[in-house]
């Protein structure tokens, strides 16, 4: 018995599988790794799949220098800059999105973190959202406390997102001004808020194999469910610009050992989708089972129209209503 299917009836027992055993698995024939990550995915999840949008809600002028962002002050990428959006704006978008069926609508905004007026002007916004278009409202906003994650509850905001982005270990590699640790203390601010996290990382920053692996055993151990896999985008002016874009094919691999490693997680495709010639097919055929669609920070995706008829071409369920959102 090889070992695909070896650790394929470990997870379908419940057992978790170690971080040698999902190392092992990235040898293995892809097609039949493929198949059987699908094989865990349908079994923990059936056809369920996740679409959610996003709206870059301020940009640019980030004080932090992760490496792979065109955001950041530190460097020269020619990425728009503005304030917070106003609150008409940012809900003229999203009343367009619930009007093509998107049921969960997110909010991203640069910086380490929101400044409590912006917090307070935020969670103004977010309960037009969800009074006006009955979406489930996603925030990201940095580094935030107890507090602030709070009143974003209370204002009805039911999911933060704040990606790890690699390992503990490579974490320094990509950003300095903060903290892998000071990630986890937000995420678990957010979670003692009674906020859902989703959170995930991006590949083809230089990082190893086992830095992928860490880092979703350390999404394992803090509960999350929702894991975006980001494909890197070099863009020029950014000290990743030179790094070389990772395969389909790798990422393909990537997902399917982590639909391993989480087997009951929704793994969501986000950046880079736009970069790849299959839409993500692939991927939606080897474990993964969610997206964010049409446009991304300062890269453009597809429409949603086009995202859902490939998605039910492949078989899916696509959740388009705030009733059929999926219970993490």
């Amino acid at each position: 018995m090889s070992d695909i299917d070896v650790l394929k009836g470990k997870v379908f027992r419940g057992e978790p599988v170690t971080a040698s055993e999902a190392l092992r698995l990235k040898d293995a024939p892809l097609d039949s790794l493929r198949a059987a990550a699908d094989d865990i995915r349908r079994h923990f999840r059936g056809e369920a799949f996740d679409m959610c949008c996003i709206i870059n809600g301020k940009s640019g002028r980030c004080s932090e220098n992760c490496k792979f962002c065109a955001q950041s002050a530190f460097y020269h990428t020619g990425a728009g800059e503005y304030p917070l959006l106003e609150a008409e704006k940012i809900l003229a978008d999203a009343l367009d999105k619930a009007g093509r069926g998107v049921p969960r609508y997110s909010i991203v905004t640069s910086g380490k973190r929101l400044s409590d007026r912006e917090v307070e002007e935020m969670c103004g916004t977010i309960a037009r959202i969800r009074r006006e278009t009955g979406m489930q409202v996603c925030v990201s906003f940095g580094l935030l406390g107890r507090q602030q994650f709070d009143k974003l509850k209370a204002a009805g905001a039911t999911r933060v997102h704040n990606n790890l982005e690699t390992s503990c270990r490579y974490f320094p590699q990509v950003c300095t001004t903060h903290s892998f640790e000071e990630k986890t203390a937000a995420i678990k601010a957010a979670q003692d808020a009674g906020l859902e996290v989703c959170s995930g990382g991006i590949v083809g920053l230089g990082e190893t194999w086992e830095d992928r692996i860490d880092m979703a055993l350390t999404l394992r151990k803090l509960g999350i469910r929702s894991v975006p896999v980001n494909l890197l985008s070099p863009i020029p002016g950014t000290p990743f610009e030179e790094n070389q874009r990772v395969t389909e094919e790798e990422l393909e691999r990537v997902v399917a050992v982590f639909r391993f490693l989480l087997p009951d997680a929704f793994i969501r495709l986000a950046g880079g989708r736009g970069l790849m010639q299959d839409k993500g097919a692939g991927c939606f055929r080897s474990g993964a089972n969610a997206a964010i669609t049409g446009d991304m920070l300062t890269t453009a995706g597809y429409t949603v129209e086009s995202d859902r008829k490939m998605l039910e071409e492949l078989g899916y369920s696509v959740t388009m209503s705030q009733k059929e959102c999926p219970a993490y």
